[in-house]
């Protein structure tokens, strides 16, 4: 018997700014009905590492940085599903705006640390991004060692509960910094473009961007698992992308 399957969906934010890291409140709202609709369990990163009692095909909703527009836009809609997320938070920047390499240029509000202590309250997971948004891979060790470290604390003493899930900035954490991720985490999500399995490495987690999924057609068809192709033409097409750029 095959192994379960599960799509880590990634999204930033839900907003109608410009570029792939925002996605439109209408088209969200789109995808999150088309998961109701079909009847996909929405799990948690904790039901993944323990592996039991899962259904064939399952769906973890992410949110990497932690924008305002999460709370205003994507929790109303995820509670009126039933839908537990996961917001990974840059603890430097929170109740700030985005400032970081590679940001939007038109830089977007993060949420501040009492709106994200009732959202931990209402059911919202929290996890770690680093403290400073940095590509990872370019740190030297101790630098490294703070940034997962000094986030994890600085969460767990503002929340009052385990922060044990991490996203890399950028997804750019290579084996060395993979390796001490684990040291002090249970999970790990990448940006690479593939659906998850239970049994896969849990430190190199890959997942869906959901900008390529805003065609309810796309994502219907996916969701009934009829999206193979499409899927493929979209890793086809980075793999391009990244070739031209290496």
């Amino acid at each position: 018997m095959p192994a379960p399957v599960v799509d880590i969906l990634m999204y930033h934010s839900i907003s109608d700014a410009v570029g792939p890291t925002s996605i439109s409140p209408d088209a969200f709202r789109m995808q999150m009905a088309a998961i109701a609709a079909a009847g996909v369990p929405v799990i948690t990163l904790d039901q993944l590492v323990a592996g039991r009692d899962l259904a064939p095909y399952s769906i973890i909703l992410t949110f990497d940085d932690g924008f305002q527009d999460f709370a205003d836009m994507a929790w109303p809609v995820m509670q009126g599903h039933g839908f537990r997320p996961i917001v990974y938070l840059p603890t430097a920047h929170v109740g700030r705006r985005e400032d970081w390499a590679g940001g939007h240029p038109a830089p977007r509000l993060l949420m501040g640390w009492p709106l994200i202590g009732k959202l931990a309250q209402d059911g919202v997971q929290f996890g770690s991004h680093s403290v400073s948004h940095p590509n990872l891979d370019m740190l030297e060790p101790d630098v490294l060692e703070a940034e997962l470290m000094r986030s994890r604390a600085e969460m767990e003493r503002r929340l009052g509960r385990r922060v044990v899930h991490f996203a890399p900035p950028y997804g750019a954490a290579g084996p060395a910094v993979r390796k001490r991720i684990a040291a002090h985490y249970k999970t790990s999500v990448s940006v690479v473009l593939d659906r998850a399995a239970v049994g896969g490495d849990l430190f190199h987690l890959p997942r869906l961007e959901m900008f390529y999924y805003t065609d309810a057609g796309h994502w219907r068809r996916h969701l009934a698992g009829r999206g193979g192709a499409y899927l493929l033409a979209r890793q086809t097409l980075r793999r391009v992308r990244q070739a031209l750029h290496a």
